[in-house]
Formats: C-alpha cells, structure tokens, sequence
C-alpha cells in the first residue's frame, strides 16, 4: 500500500485507547482553557484523524510563513497551508503550559485536545496578508475562505497536541465519516491495490458520475473512494447530509457493487484552489488512495483561480518525490448531445457550446426550488428528487 506522507507509518494524534482518553479528559479538568475557533477546530479534527500525517500539532510562525511563501516546513516538510491556531487575544497561560482546547462546535464547548504550548507569537497584519495572499491568491475580503481567514485574530498559539475526540462527525455521520487509517484498513480487507479518490462538497451529477468511471476505467484501478467534505461550507451551499443521501443513491443505482467506498472528512472548506488541491492529495495519499481526480476549477470559488490552476499546481511547484499519489486531470465533463454521453469536452471534435447539456448552478437551485427536476442528462432522476425535496423543505 501507498506509504503516508512523509512518513513510514500513520501518525493519528486521537488519542484511540478509551482508557487513557479518559484519564486524558480527566487531566484535562485541571488545566487552563481556550475555546478555539471552527478552522483550528477542524486543523485538530484532522490531525486527530491521521489525515495531516505526519504532523503533530500547529505550526509556529516561522513554518507558517515557510509553508505560505516555499511549500515548506524549517525542517524540510513539503506542505501547502499552515496548519495553525490563531486567536483574537493574547492568552494569559504563557509558553511551557499544558492547556485543553474546546470545542467550538459542539454544545457545551467539551474538550477537544489537549495542547503542550511551545510558543505564542504575534504575527503582524502584514504577515496575516502575506499569509491570505499566498494561500488564495488574493487578499479580497469578498473571498470566502479570504473573509473567514481575516477574523481568525493575530495571535498564534503552536506546539503539539493530543486530540481526544473528533468533534460532531462521528455523531452526525456515523455511517460516512472516516479516518484515514479506517479508510487504510478497509483498503486493505478489498485488496486493493490502484485506488482512485474523489474529492466532493457538491452533489454528484452525471459529469461527476462519469467522470469516476472514466478515471477508473483509463487507470485500471481496483476501486474508487468517494470523500465527501463533512465540515463547514460557505452560504448557499449543499448540507453535508443530504450531498451523502445523493451520493449513496447514485452509487447505489450506477456503479458496480463493492466498487465504492462512500466516506466522508471533518474539515472546513478553504476555497483555496491550486493550493487546497495539493493538500486534497496529501490527505488522500495519508488514507491511501493512489491517486487524486482533479477536474476544472478544483476547490475553488468564483472567478478567483484559472480553470486548471489547480492541476498546474502540482507540475509548477510540486517537486519531483515531494508526493507519491499521482494526480488524475481532467477536462470539463458535460452531456453530449451529438454523442449521447457524457464526455471531456477536451476530447471531441465538431462540437459548439450548444451541443452540450451545461447548466449554471444558479439554474439548477432555481429549476429544484421550483419543483423542476434537471434534464437526465445533466442529473440523475434518482438524485434529482433528493435534491427537489431539500429545496422544497428549505423554501418553507
């Protein structure tokens, strides 16, 4: 199997046996507090879950501004985001303490982890513009992931960490939500050996669907992992619950059996582009998946990233060896309607935009708001009523 990255074996921070978890969450009553915020939240989910291996906390200054400006740790880590922990105030514990992180997203704010705090440094408004700038390539406040990096605070609190639980996910989606030593085991039970993994916060539609296949079929992979984004999102978009009863389904109906794997990660979305698919396919790698489907316009939002930026990415600034998961790019996926099926539109000849089945997604929320189910082409009808019915509920 694919060997982690940067490391020989999985490094999860989740502290797995109940025993010394619970002596952990003991201990823990003793200790100062800091309730976090919902992006150092779900770093922690992360690193708790063995999906940031190798890494073993949060990042002090110097890393993160490493990582921002070179892709690189001081000790030579190859990394695309700073994994960090920013705060609004300065904390009144001091370097050396030994504090617990709550949650900021679970009632009652119950701890999290349990941090060793090696430093606290202030980072300038200057820094925190560096830093927004490298990872979205931009500083414009009406970016989403720019917007919510901006309130984080000038604060930053590193050192190593134990996690001792993972937060809502567990509970909220016990059927999908997996860490990446799971995904590794259950990997290893099907035999699979060449493992295609598809990174979604969206619904599946054809494009998706075929899309997968393809990259199935062309590779000669054994199986394919379906990872859905469980955390938070920006407004307007699909909930986590019913994008995995429309996943489900379509798999369910039209790929072969025992061919999926439907399972789902406790992170925030970034909206970073070019730079969250690099850490897409580190954390893909850390569950053993051996290669990455990056399509048009991959994590990304707006008008902020070229269309295959982030398939660029990994040839421009990804050096040789830094990565051993291969990264599988791919064209615009849309319904032919000379070809009657779903192609890269890369790859036919002859064709204008009016002979493919495209829709804007604000066309496909107002035709579902409307009781109006997408052509077939563009939706499958099983799908499509899934997503007629959320819409019907949310416009009561």
């Amino acid at each position: 199997m694919i060997k982690p990255h940067g490391s020989d074996s999985l490094n999860a921070l989740f502290i797995a046996s109940d025993t010394d978890r619970n002596q952990a969450l003991i201990d823990a009553l003793n200790l100062p507090t800091l309730r976090i915020n919902s992006a150092a939240a779900a770093n922690l989910v992360m690193l708790g879950a063995g999906y940031f291996n190798p890494l073993k906390g949060f990042m002090n200054l110097s890393d993160a501004m490493g990582v921002c400006e070179s892709l690189y740790t001081s000790d030579g880590l190859f990394w695309p985001v700073p994994v960090i922990n920013l705060v609004n105030q300065k904390p009144s514990f001091e370097p050396g303490s030994r504090i617990a992180l709550l949650d900021p997203n679970v009632n009652g704010h119950p701890v999290l982890a349990i941090m060793d705090v090696t430093a606290i440094e202030r980072v300038s408004d200057e820094q925190l513009r560096v830093m927004s700038g490298e990872i979205f390539g931009t500083n414009d406040s009406s970016h989403p992931g720019v917007a919510t990096f901006n309130t984080l605070g000038n604060y930053l609190i590193s050192g190593e960490v134990q996690v001792l639980s993972l937060s809502y996910f567990q509970a909220d989606f016990p059927d999908t939500f997996r860490t990446a030593a799971q995904i590794r085991s259950e990997i290893e039970q099907r035999g699979w050996q060449k493992v295609v993994a598809f990174q979604t916060r969206n619904p599946m539609h054809r494009a998706h669907e075929e899309l997968c296949h393809m990259a199935m079929e062309r590779l000669g992979a054994d199986g394919l992992v379906v990872h859905m984004l469980l955390g938070k999102l920006k407004q307007g978009d699909i909930p986590a619950s019913v994008r995995d009863d429309c996943i489900r389904v379509m798999v369910d109906r039209y790929f072969p059996e025992n061919s999926v794997m439907v399972t789902g990660y406790g992170f925030d979305m970034l909206y970073a582009g070019p730079r969250e698919a690099i850490l897409h396919a580190i954390f893909r790698q850390n569950m053993g998946a051996t290669h990455l489907i990056v399509g048009r316009d991959h994590a990304g939002v707006g008008d902020y990233y070229g269309a295959f930026e982030a398939q660029e990415i990994f040839s421009q600034r990804v050096p040789e060896g830094a990565l051993d998961i291969e990264i599988f790019s791919a064209d615009h996926t849309a319904f032919s309607k000379k070809l009657g099926r779903v192609v890269m539109m890369n790859e036919v000849d002859g064709h204008t935009a009016d002979d493919f089945v495209l829709l804007s997604g604000t066309k496909v929320r107002e035709m579902l708001s409307n009781g109006i189910a997408p052509p077939e082409e563009f939706s499958r009808p099983e799908v499509a009523k899934v997503l007629m019915d959320y819409y019907q509920i949310e416009g009561t």
